[in-house]
């Protein structure tokens, strides 16, 4: 190998490194430690495409579109094939402004699934079986709790609707996947605050009666109740209070301590 040939070889890797090499201060003297790992989400968020096929949504997931660029990390087609577009370490543009709990960067906090469906029709049975079967891999590599699982809705309710109604949580909840209402529901006791559950529950609602509370309720009622009704009722009330009461636990606050709510 002649020599000039050795220079390319080497500038290339050198580029190669360069290319690779992780963000650095450039005020800062480099001393690397061993002692890091890769981003770590803590939560996955289901979305719907609410487009016509999925080969449409793998382009809108992969192009500049009209919106500006979003992407996912996965999408789960109507005949049940899964699509990885964006590494689980990195973070993909699937959730935007929104909160849960205390996580208001929910991109960073995040593994978002694309489901191949328009949002008015029913989820086809393939594509429920494969999403099970994805969660069961996504929660047990990554170390997710398996309530963790979300609706796009849920974090961002005056924005987004997905992945609608129609969504099967329950039969989720029965494959061992997100929170769902156990046993016989009971009336709540006297002073159960049912916004305060909501919030609780990690739905993004302010207490100071705000105009979002409706699409609060909503997006709750859309996984809890199928329906988009923006009216809490005796039967939230109790699924509510099954939700956020733990076995031998005391009851949620009562309105005395955290204000009637809107």
């Amino acid at each position: 190998m002649n020599a000039r040939l050795l220079v390319v070889l080497a500038a290339a890797a050198l580029l190669a490194a360069c290319t690779h090499a992780p963000p650095r201060s450039p005020i800062a003297q480099w001393v690397p430690s061993p002692n890091y790992d890769a981003r770590r989400p803590n939560l996955i968020v289901i979305h719907a495409t609410e487009e016509g096929s999925a080969e449409q949504a793998l382009d809108t997931l992969r192009t500049a579109n009209s919106g500006g660029p979003v992407s996912a990390h996965y999408l789960v087609g109507k005949d049940g094939t899964i699509y990885q577009l964006v590494a689980d370490a990195h973070r993909a543009w699937q959730a935007g402004a929104g909160a849960w709990g205390t996580i208001n960067e929910l991109n960073s906090a995040s593994i978002g699934i694309e489901l191949d469906n328009d949002g008015e029709t029913p989820f086809e049975p393939a594509l429920i079986d494969s999403l099970i079967r994805l969660l069961d891999d996504l929660c047990t590599r990554l170390n997710i709790p398996r309530d963790a699982i979300i609706a796009h809705a849920d974090l961002a309710p005056a924005r987004k609707r997905d992945p609608g109604f129609r969504f099967p949580w329950k039969q989720l909840a029965d494959a061992g996947f997100g929170r769902w209402p156990q046993g016989e529901l009971v009336d709540p006791p006297e002073g159960f605050d049912p916004w305060m559950a909501l919030r609780v529950l990690g739905y993004p609602l302010h207490i100071d009666k705000s105009p979002g509370y409706k699409d609060t309720v909503r997006a709750f009622h859309r996984h809890y109740r199928g329906d988009e009704n923006d009216v809490l009722d005796a039967e939230d009330a109790r699924i509510l209070y099954a939700l956020t009461r733990l076995p031998d636990q005391d009851p949620m606050p009562s309105t005395e301590a955290a204000g009637d709510g809107p």
